[in-house]
């Protein structure tokens, strides 16, 4: 999407982090902005500061893990904006833990938000950009926890490589509606990310999967996070992405040998069954 100059853009997890940043950019580029996030009183002030800069910006308080609030945000939407042209569903959270030590409540509430928020976007908002008849675009917020396991991150890595493969149908399902389609997998950020495993519904201590010991993993989280760069950053890359309609919208130069790896780990193993004798064609007649 080359101009967002009026466009409509509607942001999960919008209060703060790369999906104000986001907003921000946008905004910045003339396009109108509806922030959608869960903690009313950051979301207010998110608010407050885009229209401090000159944006046309709105708020409304969504849980992106029910399907309705999202609906209902989706009207507030329209009734605010008349349309909706960008969707980015970039509400998530952290959970970390040893595997075998991790509570299945936990389990189902990072899917929830990660996952199905990301579901409950897509299924809200396509029959309505359908509807428009004016195209649109979608951008889901991964990482490159999509495309690299990282140990102790079993929960957060299934869901973002869960984002990254439903990102991949949808891109080829919606490109003939004219809806195009963008996968954002940052590496480590400068986020409040890890702070959001203080509401994980068991409120339990998960071991670290080095030594099995208790582990404090807001700590982790926050150590990690603080090597990140900035996510405005990564804002601005990603709409200059979206004007370029590039699918893998990723960061950090240096994965690139992560992705290489695990290519040639894939690559390798499809040989080793192409040289079984098992899996030869068999002749025909």
């Amino acid at each position: 999407m080359k101009n967002v100059a009026n466009k409509v853009a509607f942001v999960t997890g919008g209060a703060g982090g790369i999906g104000l940043a986001i907003a921000r950019s946008l905004g910045a580029r003339g396009a109108r902005i509806m922030l959608a996030d869960i903690d009313a009183g950051q979301l207010a002030d998110a608010e407050a500061g885009l229209r401090a800069q000159g944006i046309d910006a709105a708020g409304v308080t969504c849980d992106v893990r029910d399907a309705q609030s999202v609906a209902a945000a989706a009207r507030h939407t329209l009734d605010r904006f008349d349309k909706v042209h960008i969707v980015i569903n970039n509400a998530g959270v952290f959970l970390g833990g040893s595997t075998g030590s991790i509570p299945l409540e936990d389990w189902r509430w990072i899917v929830d938000v990660n996952l199905m928020g990301v579901v409950h976007g897509v299924e809200t908002f396509v029959p309505i950009l359908t509807a428009q008849n004016e195209g649109g675009y979608i951008v889901n917020t991964a990482s490159m926890a999509g495309h690299w396991a990282i140990a102790g991150l079993g929960p957060y890595n299934a869901t973002k490589y869960a984002v990254v493969g439903y990102s991949e149908t949808i891109r080829r399902e919606l490109k003939p509606l004219g809806i195009a389609v963008s996968v954002l997998c940052p590496a480590l950020v400068r986020t409040d990310i890890y702070a959001s495993i203080q509401k994980r519904p068991s409120g339990r201590t998960v071991p670290c999967p080095d030594d099995r010991q208790p582990c404090d993993w807001m700590k982790v989280g926050r150590a990690a996070t603080e090597t990140g760069i900035d996510a405005d950053i990564v804002a601005e890359w990603a709409v200059d992405c979206m004007a370029q309609r590039r699918f893998y919208i990723v960061t950090h130069p240096e994965m690139a040998s992560i992705i290489d790896a695990r290519a040639e780990l894939l690559k390798s193993d499809y040989r080793a069954c192409a040289d079984n004798p098992r899996f030869a064609e068999t002749p025909t007649n």
